[in-house]
């Protein structure tokens, strides 16, 4: 999928939302543990309830590889069942990885060949050769981890040489190695101030922001600091949908809770003159 294309679903959809996969099969309501394979189960009546409100998936890859072999078979089949059944929406693996080239040649190989995501996370620390070989497939994309939410951010994401903060390196040197055609950025929306910052230094590319719903992050606040004139960003909820009911009526439920922050993202794209 190519930035045009990831465009005009946002528009078709008036909606920015990235619904979070982080199935966690301890949480999963109880009737669905009969099924051979309970996660699959509940990420199919999940994304049935949201595709119509979301732009793309996002399953964090922590809640399948912590299962060994059936994780792993669980995550597959959910990615095969996006894509068979709503072709038009970008899938995102949340895995951050980064490694030297020879490996990160693999970690490539293993998500755009073998599973056929749209995107995968990636730490940026060890440069450029460690993220060159997830570019050089065509249509794909990197979103590089830029400045993130959790507390420890603060060690090293702030750190400053001069007057330049290690976050604003990333931004400024990886653009050297992809445009925004390939390249998106990771920016937790616990820090939407300082999404005004980050839009100096790439006022075009898209930004994954996590952290909106049980994090705590603000959509208005993303979107007064974040959107661009494509609107530029990805905005993901997981938790605040998925286990928003754990009842039979889960499924419902969580469509009626991205329902919500679709009509939400609605009405900032109208303020803005998107759609």
């Amino acid at each position: 999928m190519n930035y045009t294309q990831l465009f005009e679903q946002i528009k078709a959809k008036k909606s920015f939302l990235c619904t979070g996969l982080d199935s966690d099969i301890l949480k999963l309501p109880e009737h669905l543990q009969k099924f051979d394979s309970p996660v699959f189960e509940f990420n199919k009546a999940i994304i049935d309830a949201t595709a119509e409100f979301s732009v793309a998936y996002k399953p964090n890859l922590a809640f399948y590889e912590s299962r060994g072999i059936k994780g792993w078979e669980d995550l597959e089949k959910t990615v095969n069942y996006i894509r068979e059944n709503y072709p038009e929406i970008f899938i995102i693996a949340d895995a951050k990885r980064g490694d030297i080239g020879n490996t990160s040649n693999l970690y490539a190989r293993a998500f755009f060949e073998n599973m056929n995501f749209d995107s995968v996370t990636v730490a940026p620390y060890m440069g450029e050769d460690s993220v060159s070989p997830f570019l050089s497939y065509k249509d794909k994309w990197v979103i590089l981890l830029a400045l993130t939410s959790n507390k420890g951010a603060d060690d090293f994401q702030y750190f400053a040489e001069g007057e330049t903060r290690l976050f604003e390196k990333v931004l400024t040197k990886s653009q050297e190695w992809a445009s925004k055609d390939q390249m998106m950025y990771v920016v937790g929306a616990t820090r939407a101030e300082m999404l005004e910052d980050i839009r100096k230094i790439s006022p075009e590319h898209f930004l994954l922001v996590p952290g909106v719903g049980a994090q705590g992050g603000s959509l208005q606040e993303v979107a007064k600091y974040g959107m661009n004139d494509s609107c530029g960003l990805l905005v993901n909820s997981s938790r605040g949908i998925i286990f928003a009911d754990k009842t039979e009526n889960f499924a419902k439920v969580a469509g009626e809770k991205a329902k919500e922050i679709k009509d939400e993202m609605e009405g900032l794209l109208k303020e803005k003159g998107i759609i």
